[in-house]
């Protein structure tokens, strides 16, 4: 069964986690990500990729990030989110020589435009791999759907700029497949990944899977 939330009517937290899982959108999990070059990158065959799908800057960027993963303070509002993945090219080669800048809004949908809270920038691992831990974005008012802003790099590639999506987000109606223009900045399905949760009942991590292939020059 599809659930579609009532306009205007927000839901808890323990609310859309249930009707995820009740959808197929958020899957249970018994474990948190592992290093992400162990977990996406060992042993895999080298195939072509497409091009990850390109979406807005948005007005919120800002120069001169810290150089950390770890987004979130223990005390931060909102459900606590690793995403995690490698940076391919489009020969399908991993790009160890990457760099991954990412910025968002916090739990409350503000972004802090003063300072550096929830804005990174990364160097992918020996095997083209990152992780981030964060918590999931809240919506703010001139956007749908909630949203990981990345800028990607490397030696050459175009410069890819792009934006993560979650298919347990209420904008989505339950069926990212047919609801993902409901957005209408969220230009490709692609861009949208399923939700794991993982941890103790009592204190759920929300993880996500999110690869990014750049074009070569």
């Amino acid at each position: 069964m599809i659930f579609i939330p009532k306009p205007g009517v927000p839901l808890t937290r323990r609310e859309m986690l249930q009707r995820c899982a009740a959808s197929g959108l958020l899957v249970a999990g018994a474990s948190l990500l592992g290093s992400a070059s162990d977990l996406f990158a060992a042993e895999e065959e080298k195939r072509s990729r497409a091009p990850t799908p390109r979406n807005a800057m948005g007005p919120f960027y800002r120069r001169g990030a810290p150089s950390h993963s770890v987004l979130r303070a223990p005390t931060d509002a909102g459900l606590p989110l690793i995403v995690a993945g490698v940076i391919y090219d489009t020969r399908g080669e991993a790009r160890p020589d990457a760099t991954i800048e990412v910025w968002q809004a916090d739990h409350h949908g503000k972004y802090d435009l003063g300072g550096y809270r929830y804005r990174a920038v990364l160097a992918a691992d020996t095997k083209g791999g990152y992780q981030i831990d964060t918590v999931m974005p809240g919506h703010y008012p001139d956007r749908v759907a909630q949203h990981i802003h990345y800028l990607v790099q490397a030696p050459g590639c175009r410069p890819l700029v792009t934006q993560l999506y979650f298919a347990t987000d209420p904008a989505f109606e339950g069926d990212p497949d047919r609801n993902f223009a409901n957005d209408p900045l969220v230009v490709s399905r692609e861009l949208i990944r399923p939700v794991m949760l993982a941890g103790d009942p009592g204190t759920p991590v929300a993880k996500v899977v999110f690869e990014l292939a750049l074009e070569r020059v």
